[in-house]
């Protein structure tokens, strides 16, 4: 009989610990952080196919987007895919790409202003595209954000497609993790 408690209280032990493990894991992967891989090569050099971040869900409840900000979203096109890129312009500003740089337009700037985007580098070229035209203005309304890929010839961004509101977005990256050797937490 002492045997069979013994062993009885050695499953009842492991299942504590799976659930404990489970509740925890759960909690913070839906509302800490979540894993995600890169796919592709349109935040090269930023972030490489293959590596692995940690988007920061919780920054989106305490802090506002900022320009500059990585951000992981749903695909406006087809929510089941997540996208990495960089946010270009922020709720109710404008976005004009002329002659390889970014202009912003808002509220400060009525006049607009080269971006700085000294994070690229200097081989980056940047063009218009279907939704954001080389030479056109491109608004945003409430709650919508322009953002672009790093490496902006190889990057389905806002240029083709448009928007990201804000419902859309997951997180930021915070820290890429894999492969060890690149570890790093994301400077947005």
């Amino acid at each position: 009989m002492k045997l069979i408690n013994i062993i009885g209280h050695f499953f009842i032990d492991i299942a504590e610990t799976v659930i404990i493990a489970g509740v925890v894991f759960f909690v913070f992967y839906s509302l800490i952080a979540q894993p995600h891989q890169v796919r592709g090569e349109s935040m090269f050099p930023t972030l490489k196919t293959g590596e692995f971040i940690l988007t920061n869900k919780l920054s989106l409840r305490f802090s506002e987007l900022k320009r500059g900000d990585i951000v992981v979203f749903k695909y406006p096109r087809d929510e089941r895919l997540d996208y990495i890129k960089r946010i270009i312009a922020l709720p109710y500003e404008q976005v004009e790409v002329i002659g390889n740089q970014v202009y912003i337009f808002n509220k400060e700037h009525v006049e607009g202003y080269v971006l700085d985007e000294s994070y690229l580098p200097t081989s980056v070229k940047t063009t218009g595209r279907v939704s954001i035209p080389e030479g056109q203005k491109f608004s945003t309304g409430q709650d919508e954000y322009v953002v672009f890929g790093d490496n902006r010839e190889q990057s389905s961004d806002s240029r083709e497609w448009g928007v990201v509101k804000r419902e859309l977005i997951l997180g930021k990256a915070w820290v890429r993790y894999w492969p060890p050797d690149a570890f790093a937490k994301l400077d947005n």
